[in-house]
């Protein structure tokens, strides 16, 4: 609607431009074009005669008024009036709203969908969890936003890859290692002291039973080949872990890159001597660094220790460095609140490599605060001191999870209440929005019974649709597509779950109020065909979110 109205406006511009009305002859670039808070102002407002002032040599409300009369006879709107010092408020002709329903039943599945990104690729790395435990509340919260943003950016004409970076190199590795084999020695008879950095919780006693059972106590081996061995048993087996809760998630990922192999291959010093062949690193103190102060970060950071032992950051910039290497065009990674230190230094080096710094973006996921009953619930079974994904997966279900992990923007904090997520009522948002769902399918069952056909979009007579409520909706539908495109190009999928509420609770409010099954066959065809169409709309937003769209509840 926004774009045939800035066309409409154009030619509207055009024609005063000929009559001599206005003067200047160049049509501007852009065309602002607003939603007023209040609806009693109409669909859409523009300070278009406001911007024009200068060039026109004109008084805002005079450019106004001349666009005004050029709009007067254009059947997209119904009426344009000039507000306060030169605002113009236009409300379009219902037929224009309607005429969205035929775009909502050819388009179908599709509808909603755009080519705004045109091709741009964008990779999306997200969960990227250690691979020394299973995953954990927050983690899912991370998970959901970035499948969620990779969704929404490929409907919006995006080329997307979503990346799982495992970080199977390290001390958290070797201390997993360790953690499995003195756990293994425990099964063995041996009395041993446990490590206070181990990993304490009962998936270590998991992994070193199924270690005996796959492999044997490794009795005679080299202390260090036994901690590495248990390591590579341990990262394989909660790889496979992580990989199966987030299946049941519904998170699959087009590619699982290894940490480790950046080492295999060289990559890390094939890329800090790329860095310093630029200028970007130095040596001082028998260490590497890297000149992130240059770009931006308050201290230059260390890449190589001057024990010759790499950081963590040295991996990280290597593999950043390859992503772009890749071909990507703007690259997302998904991280947690306590990282937040480490977004200057990372788009410092890429400043240093020439990228625009905006070519990176972080989003920042903070904590979840898991509820029951309004009270907060910390322990889980099997991990000893933090709920895994799994646990909340099993007791509430994927759909609910997904949902409650986008219903707040991902960098506040969220309170997850169990019990309300499991209730079958409309206090719970998840439910209520699936509800509208099923309701239509339900009406279209009840219509079936009935002997009525479904709407054909070149029979049915949209001007029966002549209540207020209905024109909402249609309005409703008309901003799925507006709504995919801010949500892609602000990386926010929160405004996906916002829209399908404000749309559930629209259609919730309509049903109660009228019967779309009515004595006039002409309306009930109207009607079922607004209602189908918000079906589709609600479908294609919850499949965006992952989320199911259920005809039965």
């Amino acid at each position: 609607m926004k774009n045939q109205l800035r066309q409409a406006i154009k030619t509207a511009l055009q024609q005063c431009y000929d009559k001599g009305t206005l003067s200047s002859g160049e049509l501007p670039a852009e065309i602002q074009l607003e939603v007023p808070k209040n609806p009693e102002h109409g669909d859409f407002a523009s300070n278009l005669a406001m911007t024009m002032a200068k060039v026109e040599r004109k008084a805002p409300r005079m450019i106004a008024e001349a666009l005004v009369a050029a709009l007067a006879d254009n059947p997209l709107c119904d009426k344009v009036e000039i507000a306060g010092p030169g605002f113009i408020n236009f409300r379009l002709a219902p037929a224009c709203w309607y005429g969205v329903l035929n775009q909502v039943m050819t388009e179908g599945a599709q509808y909603g969908r755009s080519e705004v990104g045109a091709g741009t690729k964008i990779q999306v790395e997200f969960v990227s969890a250690n691979p020394t435990g299973p995953l954990h509340i927050g983690h899912g919260r991370g998970a959901v936003v970035g499948d969620a943003v990779a969704a929404v950016l490929q409907a919006a004409g995006f080329e997307v890859q979503r990346e799982y970076y495992v970080n199977d190199a390290g001390n958290q590795v070797k201390t997993l290692g360790y953690s499995i084999l003195m756990r293994l020695r425990e099964l063995q008879g041996e009395t041993v002291e446990f490590p206070e950095d181990g990993y304490q919780a009962e998936y270590v006693r998991e992994l070193a039973a199924k270690l005996q059972s796959e492999i044997g106590d490794l009795a005679g081996v080299d202390e260090a080949e036994a901690i590495e061995a248990c390591a590579r048993f341990g990262v394989e087996k909660v790889l496979d872990w992580i990989a199966v809760d987030l299946k049941a998630f519904g998170i699959n990922f087009d590619n699982w890159y290894s940490e480790k192999s950046l080492y295999d291959r060289n990559m890390v010093d094939g890329e800090l001597a790329k860095l310093k062949e630029k200028g970007l690193s130095f040596e001082q103190d028998d260490a590497l660094w890297l000149r992130t102060t240059d770009y931006g970060d308050d201290k230059d950071r260390v890449l190589i220790k001057s024990d010759g032992s790499y950081t963590y950051f040295a991996s990280d910039v290597a593999y950043h460095m390859e992503k772009f290497e890749r071909g990507f065009d703007r690259v997302i990674d998904v991280w947690g609140a306590d990282h937040h230190g480490y977004i200057p230094r990372m788009k410092a080096m890429l400043s240093g490599l020439g990228h625009p710094p905006e070519d990176l973006e972080v989003l920042l996921i903070q904590m979840v605060n898991l509820l029951r009953d309004g009270q907060p619930f910390t322990m889980g079974k099997r991990s000893g001191n933090f709920i895994t994904l799994r646990e909340v997966i099993d007791e509430v279900g994927s759909d609910a999870c997904r949902f409650f992990f986008l219903i707040r923007r991902c960098d506040s904090q969220l309170d997850f209440d169990l019990e309300l997520a499991k209730q079958q009522s409309t206090d719970n948002p998840v439910y209520y929005v699936q509800y509208a769902h099923a309701r239509v399918c339900s009406i279209n069952r009840n219509a079936a019974q009935a002997g009525v056909a479904q709407p054909q979009a070149d029979q049915v007579d949209l001007g029966k649709l002549e209540l207020e409520e209905e024109l909402a909706l249609a309005k409703q539908l008309a901003r799925f597509q507006e709504t995919i495109i801010g949500a892609a190009q602000n990386y926010e999928p929160h405004r996906v779950v916002f829209y399908l509420q404000d749309l559930a609770a629209q259609f919730h409010s309509y049903y109660n109020r009228q019967r779309v099954l009515v004595d006039d066959a002409a309306t009930t065809q109207a009607r079922l065909y607004l209602v189908n169409c918000v079906r589709i709309v609600l479908a294609n937003a919850l499949h965006l979110l992952g989320v199911s769209a259920p005809e039965k509840m």
